[in-house]
């Protein structure tokens, strides 16, 4: 018949409403007629002498008699709008970089990649926020007289861990555990010893870079728990998008190389997002497969993940370069900055994101649409 019974429901917490997509493995409806019910807590789906039927997770519970604007798009299968009865519970908050050093704590810094030791049995005494990477060209408007800080650098000392949007500052002064450095024109980048992977750089003789999307940091206490690369990836990117957008009321970013190059311009529209999607759908979990990587639902049929909404242009080869220079002199976009080959990374993982959605969904204002799990 073509049916295959999957849908995907994406659902806003803050207006309590989900968008319901029942999608067909066929391009076309099957020829029968398609009987769609909506309980509180199931969907069902009868076509001919076929009937698919799916639990909706603890917590989603749907108002049937609020279903509104039901229509068959071509390629996507039919669409709904439904309210909800309560709103499904809060989302875990999502811990800042800032939040996960604590001072007096012993740390062991692993490469993302392949899990050999960077940093071992490092204690702060001080952990301190850096302000943004852009904030010299905001000095002018705080003072009347020539840059007071222009010689001067913020460089960690020993002990001290340094904070930035993207990055950790350490002294590298008498550390025992270092990895393998690669001389560049630009500068001198750090290098996993053991997968070769880019980490960092060094900003100075005794001050090193490390980037948060290339590191995981945990207490010396735990063990070395591995993360598939591209959820580590988008997770990070989005706590950051998060935590930038909270403390600074911003909301465009541009993703930038360490190479100095533009790769991705992005849109944050929204954090209360919650996808609920059916095994059966071409689901958006399938956007990690290019990396070799999984991410499963919470359990049974149907999963349920926390997503980040946005939107994005990408940036290379000069595509969008009049949008990309637009926003670069834009005081209200924030430039965060990460290694070239992530900011490839991210690219292609959001491309992967943006057609596992069904068509009419992928695009927006010329901008195409991507959910990131937090």
């Amino acid at each position: 018949a073509g049916m295959a019974g999957a849908f995907l429901m994406e659902i806003r917490r803050g207006t309590q409403s989900a968008l319901l997509v029942i999608r067909y493995a066929a391009a076309e409806l099957p020829s029968a007629p398609v009987e769609v019910s909506v309980c509180a807590d199931s969907l069902e789906v009868r076509s001919g002498g076929s009937c698919d039927a799916a639990a909706l997770p603890a917590g989603v519970s749907l108002a049937p008699s609020s279903c509104r604007g039901l229509r068959r798009l071509r390629g996507d299968g039919l669409h709904l709008r439904v309210r909800l009865r309560s709103p499904p519970p809060a989302a875990d908050v999502v811990f800042t970089l800032r939040e996960n050093l604590k001072p007096n704590k012993n740390y062991i810094f692993y490469c993302q990649s392949c899990g050999d030791i960077v940093v071992k049995d490092r204690k702060f005494l001080r952990v301190l926020p850096l302000p943004s990477e852009n904030w010299s060209d905001l000095v002018e408007e705080w003072c009347c007289h020539p840059d007071p800080f222009a010689r001067s650098t913020l460089h960690p000392q020993h002990g001290d861990c340094f904070v930035g949007d993207t990055f950790f500052l350490l002294n590298s002064r008498n550390e025992s555990h270092m990895p393998e450095s690669a001389k560049s024109k630009e500068n001198t980048r750090i290098i996993c010893k053991r997968c070769k992977a880019m980490l960092g750089e060094t900003v100075s003789s005794g001050t090193i870079k490390y980037y948060v999307t290339e590191v995981i940091i945990q207490s010396a206490e735990r063990s070395f728990s591995p993360t598939p690369r591209s959820q580590f990836v988008q997770s990070v990117v989005a706590q950051c998008l998060l935590e930038l957008s909270s403390a600074k009321s911003t909301f465009r970013f541009t993703i930038k190389g360490d190479n100095g190059k533009t790769y991705i311009l992005i849109w944050l529209l929204n954090s209360d997002t919650l996808l609920v999607e059916s095994l059966g759908s071409s689901s958006s979990h399938s956007d990690f497969t290019l990396f070799g990587d999984t991410l499963t639902p919470c359990s049974g049929p149907v999963g349920t993940w926390n997503a980040v909404k946005v939107l994005y242009q990408p940036c290379i080869q000069c595509r969008n370069k009049e949008l990309a220079d637009a926003w670069e002199d834009d005081m209200g976009v924030h430039p965060l900055k990460f290694p070239s080959e992530t900011c490839l990374e991210l690219l292609l993982i959001l491309g992967l994101s943006t057609t596992s959605l069904p068509p009419s969904l992928r695009c927006m204002n010329s901008f195409q649409v991507r959910n990131s799990f937090c």
